[in-house]
């Protein structure tokens, strides 16, 4: 253990928004309990990506006396808990922060996948991509075999994946249909969900604070730089924490590099009811 450069985070400023955890390619810092934290010292580098990102001025850079960062042991664990583009943005921050730490980079990047093939598999086989047709109306005497109907009321949904982790850009779900952003919370607190926000879009899902979200803004920057799609909406709960996913949105909208992009953000309360909604850019 020797003294070195850190991430040190004031609770008191910190409003949660996780812009500081869009920002660390290194996945050393976490939402707990609605406040960012240093989850692993030995993850944090000390090169301070972070700091820009934060609205508050809650993250300052010291010097104390902590374990060693370990670029390997951050790599292997951005591959086992955040897949490929995780691990490939890593290695594009380490290119850049090598001079300030006077050793080379990480090892290259697998190539797309090769982690699952490591794994001996390929992949959850409920991440393969498909459309749906229009659902038809559900014959009322249709039962499921419980003895309760198969279905009430159809669905809007019309792909599949949605979780952000899972989907992949150019995917042809998204051509030409506005998106959505989903918060995982929203589906149960709105009956109104499939309606109002699904029905003739595509829809992706994620929570800000109990997701790794370390890929999701070049996920979504990917996804956004298809010049067909109009406009994403963020659908967000009212709590503060969930400001997170706006914030994610917003950043991947500018890598998206397009300047002709809507973006919009629609608040939940917890009761379902939409409080309002705002245009971001």
């Amino acid at each position: 253990m020797a003294k070195r450069k850190i991430i040190e985070i004031d609770e008191d400023l910190c409003n949660g928004c996780g812009e500081c955890i869009t920002a660390c390619a290194e996945g050393a810092l976490q939402l707990v309990n609605g406040k960012a934290r240093l989850v692993k010292e030995n993850f944090c580098d000390g090169f301070g990506d972070c700091i820009g990102d934060c609205p508050t001025g809650a993250l300052t850079i010291v010097e104390r006396d902590v374990p060693d960062y370990d670029p390997a042991a951050t790599r292997e664990h951005l591959a086992r808990t955040a897949g490929d583009e995780a691990v490939r943005r890593f290695d594009d921050a380490a290119v850049r922060h090598a001079a300030a730490h006077g050793a080379p980079p990480a090892r290259p990047a697998p190539a797309p996948g090769a982690f699952a093939a490591a794994m001996g598999h390929g992949g959850c086989p409920g991440s393969r991509m498909r459309t749906f047709a229009d659902a038809p109306k559900p014959a009322a005497a249709a039962t499921s075999g419980g003895g309760l109907p198969a279905q009430v009321n159809p669905s809007e949904l019309r792909q599949w994946p949605i979780q952000i982790h899972l989907v992949q850009p150019g995917a042809p779900f998204f051509k030409g249909k506005e998106l959505v952003v989903m918060n995982t919370c929203g589906p149960l607190a709105s009956a109104d969900v499939h309606w109002r926000f699904l029905r003739g879009r595509a829809v992706v899902v994620g929570c800000p604070k109990l997701d790794r979200t370390d890929p999701y803004v070049p996920k979504l920057a990917g996804i956004l730089s298809d010049a067909s799609i109009p406009k994403v909406i963020v659908v967000r709960m009212e709590v503060p924490c969930c400001g997170g996913l706006s914030a994610i949105v917003a950043q991947a909208a500018a890598q998206s590099g397009r300047t002709d992009l809507e973006v919009e953000e629609v608040v939940l309360s917890l009761d379902g009811a939409v409080m309002g909604s705002r245009r971001m850019q």
